[in-house]
């Protein structure tokens, strides 16, 4: 039995686009690959007709951009409340990454699509870059207070990002392989790559 959706008082649009866009995220994390979104089975989810969803994404790339910047913005939500809560600058970099990696485990789907969606490379997220911004500004912390060796903060945070994005979807990708435990071989990367003692 379908269920059913009461509609949505007059000039709350916006209502019915954020359960749109929540209800399209909790698809792709289960999916892991937003070409197996459909806006119909979206509709399905949401209890609305598929024409309703047209009224607020014109097609499946947009709405599936606005599920992965919503995604991405508590990303780093999470990375900045780790962060704020450690005491040297050392450790709010650790605590960034520690809980980008956590997220990546709670999400996966979500994780993958985020960083290997089609979408990207027809529509490209700039909003992407607020991560990257954020990790050069703590890098760079880390270098101003002699906690790492003086470099190019951008080409760090690059080398770096490159690895915990790589190992996060490795893991995703393939999970029998025998890990180490994540939180080992992060500390590694933040060693060897920004040159944290």
């Amino acid at each position: 039995m379908e269920k059913k959706r009461r509609p949505n008082a007059r000039g709350q649009g916006e209502l019915l686009r954020e359960e749109i866009i929540v209800a399209a995220a909790r698809m792709l994390d289960e999916l892991a690959d937003d070409e197996a979104l459909s806006l119909r089975a979206v509709a399905r989810e949401v209890s609305i007709a598929a024409t309703s969803v047209y009224l607020h994404f014109p097609d499946r790339d947009a709405l599936v951009l606005a599920a992965l910047q919503r995604c991405h913005e508590q990303l780093v939500d999470g990375g900045d409340a780790a962060a704020e809560a450690a005491d040297n600058p050392a450790a709010a970099l650790r605590a960034r990454i520690l809980a980008q990696a956590a997220w990546a485990q709670e999400h996966p789907g979500l994780y993958k699509v985020l960083h290997e969606s089609k979408v990207h490379r027809r529509l490209g997220m700039p909003f992407k870059k607020v991560l990257v911004d954020r990790t050069t500004v703590a890098v760079q912390a880390c270098m101003d207070a002699g906690l790492a060796p003086a470099d190019d903060a951008a080409t760090v945070t690059i080398d770096l990002r490159t690895a915990v994005n790589g190992m996060l979807s490795q893991r995703i990708n393939e999970p029998d392989l025998p890990w180490p435990p994540a939180e080992e071989q992060l500390d590694r990367f933040l060693t060897k790559l920004v040159g944290l003692r």
